[in-house]
């Protein structure tokens, strides 16, 4: 039986007395860097933790020793280090002041990926998580431990850094179909990519770098982790909608790496010069259909890209279907039809039959003419190369140069799917738009959502033109002013006159106040609130007292005259009491 003292915790590998591990050179001695868990820890009573093999602004990745199966696994640690410290000796985590409730929404997207991917356990390309647990004031994942290389260390132990398309369809697919069915469960994992991507023993790729959606956009509350050249732009912080489209774009950016042995240009860098192409000698080479897939799923801006792993899969088969979407590149058009001729008309007698020849001649001439200007258009589109012999994948119809000069026509986007802040950073729209910005309140749509534009999208229309944006500002903001010591209805007039819900609710204090006064707010002043929202006044009700005794103390009973005898009293020592009363507080004056 293996007995986890002779266990190495950098491989999980028996080892007996050794120091270091002949198996993986781990040094048993080897401190583990903080503030992740000590070798040896064990968490939730079962899983004793070894050496930390991967982090980022989420948490942290450690081999481990599952003490009842007897058998290592990998424990995903949620220990976002940007607002969380480690306390010692307990290990438990401490969330800094102020970040508390950032800190529990996190955690509670952190324990749904998890929990939603145990549900999935038994896909081909998948790792098997087994099991969610809570210690240490934190939450932890807990999946199957399996050895393989990444696909990036694959390819570039490879003779040509790249593999054929039979190959690579063969290895990728089965990967892509799970990814479908995790888009189906409400899983985008922002973060495919080869090294993301593990080939296990026997040669499938699993999927592996979950990780929650903050750490893998820029901008967002915790340290990013983005994978350049295959995270898509939407995650560069434009605040662009994310979805399965997102997803998309990084697959097919591995596919590009896989079939062309170099990485794609980053999205970002694209967004203002978009130069990614397709190698000539590539473009020989691979189907035609394939390079279609790479152009639709590499499509800059979310709108223009192929939105969904079927699309993608249906492209990349040559399905009926995705040729009749897809784009022409990489077909033979048929050869332009001669426009039908009027009838000839009868000849004159007496004509020479010369003339007749020379018309047949130049017949015969202007059709060569057509037929081979059709022959240079057709071998154009077949290959559109540019000067340097690369596919355009932008415009796979044009080459480079066409490119820049036919630009008097441009699609509006729909703007709806993109936030105001992100449209106005954005080098493409504004290059080929004038847009300016119509900002109403309205409680229906986020601030900087768009709510409508002056030009539907999808329409056509000369570079340069002006589109005018209706963007949300939110739900309208007043601020809240003290209406303590006011009588109710004037309380209540002026904050309902701001826009303010009110609700009264009656208290009896002890205190000096005056009927009806309002003698407490539910929410702050001077800070301000959204129009609508729900301001509870505490209003002082009239009292009065009545003495009551017990034993040898005589106290004062306040009540409110609307209220019933049976409710609760508040009882304080009375100052006409007979006897000195050493162990109980001294009364409150009333006096001013």
């Amino acid at each position: 039986m293996i007995s986890s003292e002779n266990l190495c915790m950098g491989c999980m590998h028996e080892i007996g007395d050794e120091k270091k591990c002949p198996y993986c050179g781990y040094h048993v001695e080897t401190p583990q860097p903080a503030p992740y868990l000590p070798v040896r820890t064990v968490v939730g009573n079962r899983y004793l933790v070894g050496k930390v093999i991967d982090t980022n602004g989420e948490g942290a990745t450690y081999i481990a020793w599952d003490l009842r199966d007897k058998k290592a696994v990998n424990i995903r640690e949620f220990i976002p280090v940007s607002i969380t410290t480690r306390v010692l000796p307990n290990l438990g985590l401490q969330v800094r002041l102020g970040s508390e409730a950032v800190y529990a929404d996190l955690r509670r997207s952190f324990e749904e990926l998890w929990g939603k991917l145990a549900k999935l356990s038994g896909l081909s390309a998948l790792i098997n998580v087994t099991d969610v647990v809570e210690d240490y004031s934190t939450s932890y994942a807990v999946y199957d431990h399996f050895d393989g290389i990444s696909l990036r260390d694959f390819l570039l132990r490879s003779k040509t850094g790249y593999i054929t398309w039979e190959k690579a369809r063969q290895l990728l697919m089965p990967t892509l179909s799970t990814l479908g069915t995790l888009h189906t469960n409400g899983i985008i994992h922002r973060g495919i990519s080869p090294t993301t991507l593990v080939i296990g023993e026997d040669g499938k790729i699993k999927i592996t770098g979950f990780a929650i959606g903050e750490v893998r956009t820029v901008g967002s509350r915790l340290t990013p982790q983005i994978y350049d050249g295959y995270a898509a732009a939407e995650q560069y912080g434009f605040d662009v909608r994310q979805g399965p489209w997102t997803d998309i774009y990084a697959f097919t950016a591995v596919l590009y790496r896989t079939l062309i042995g170099s990485d794609p240009i980053s999205a970002k860098e694209r967004m203002a010069n978009d130069r990614l192409m397709v190698p000539g000698k590539f473009a020989e080479a691979l189907p035609a259909y394939v390079i279609n897939g790479l152009i639709n799923g590499l499509q800059i801006l979310p709108q223009d890209r192929t939105k969904t792993v079927e699309q993608l899969r249906a492209e990349l088969s040559a399905s009926p279907a995705a040729t009749a979407v897809g784009t022409n590149y990489g077909k033979a058009e048929p050869a332009p039809q001669i426009p039908n001729r009027p009838a000839a008309a009868p000849q004159t007698a007496g004509k020479p039959q010369k003339k007749e020849k020379s018309n047949a001649a130049v017949f015969l001439i202007t059709l060569a003419c057509v037929l081979l200007v059709g022959a240079v258009a057709i071998t154009g589109a077949l290959f559109a190369l540019d000067k340097s012999g690369k596919i355009n994948l932008k415009n796979p119809g044009q080459t480079t140069a066409e490119a820049t000069t036919q630009a008097e026509q441009v699609q509006v986007p729909d703007f709806s799917v993109y936030n105001y802040d992100a449209i106005q950073a954005n080098p493409v729209f504004n290059r080929n738009f004038k847009i300016t910005a119509d900002e109403v309140f309205n409680s229906e749509f986020p601030k900087g959502t768009i709510i409508s534009q002056s030009v539907p999208a999808d329409t056509s229309v000369p570079k340069g033109s002006s589109i005018v944006l209706t963007v949300s500002k939110g739900s309208e903001m007043i601020t809240l002013p003290n209406v303590v010591g006011k009588s109710y209805e004037e309380a209540y007039q002026q904050l309902t006159g701001l826009g303010f819900e009110v609700e009264r609710m009656d208290v009896s204090e002890r205190g000096w106040y005056s009927e009806d006064e309002v003698i407490e707010m539910s929410l702050t002043e001077n800070q301000e609130y959204d129009v609508g929202t729900t301001v509870t006044l505490k209003v002082y009700t009239e009292q009065a007292t009545e003495e009551f005794t017990t034993g040898r103390n005589s106290y004062t009973g306040i009540y409110s005259t609307t209220a019933s005898q049976s409710e609760s009293t508040t009882l304080t020592p009375s100052t006409s009491a007979q006897e000195p009363i050493s162990s109980v507080a001294p009364p409150e004056s009333t006096a001013d």
